[in-house]
């Protein structure tokens, strides 16, 4: 079993960090730490990966591959969600979503960088089992 706490530390410990959410690829919430935000952060990471479905498949629609992730920037934070597996298989069972929320100050850089690879880590994990 993926331990999630363990795999989610460190992004929790980045400045500016408020939320997170790991998916399934289906949008099933397997994880979430909403204790800062006071909101639905397992809404909102749904709605996210549906959002990142569709710019996936409007992706692949036009030659590209599938994305790798989607952002949205307002004025006063910062939304992801990175697709940990597109390249690993075609196996979309094994394909974990890593969903956060950052304040506008946060150091967005290095919680792109710990997301992406916490969320291949659960993936192959997850691909294991």
């Amino acid at each position: 079993m993926i331990d999630f706490d363990k795999a989610m530390k460190r992004l929790r410990a980045v400045n500016g960090y408020l939320g997170s959410a790991v998916l399934n690829y289906s949008g099933e919430t397997l994880y979430v730490d909403n204790d800062n935000t006071g909101t639905d952060i397992p809404y909102s990471a749904s709605i996210f990966n549906d959002a990142y479905r569709m710019v996936s498949e409007s992706s692949l629609d036009v030659g590209f591959a599938e994305a790798s992730s989607i952002e949205a920037k307002t004025l006063d934070g910062h939304v992801f969600l990175i697709n940990s597996a597109g390249v690993l298989s075609s196996d979309n069972f094994s394909k974990i979503n890593v969903f956060a929320i950052f304040r506008d100050d946060g150091n967005v850089a290095l919680a792109k960088m710990i997301m992406d690879k916490a969320g291949k880590g659960m993936s192959e994990e997850l691909g294991r089992l």
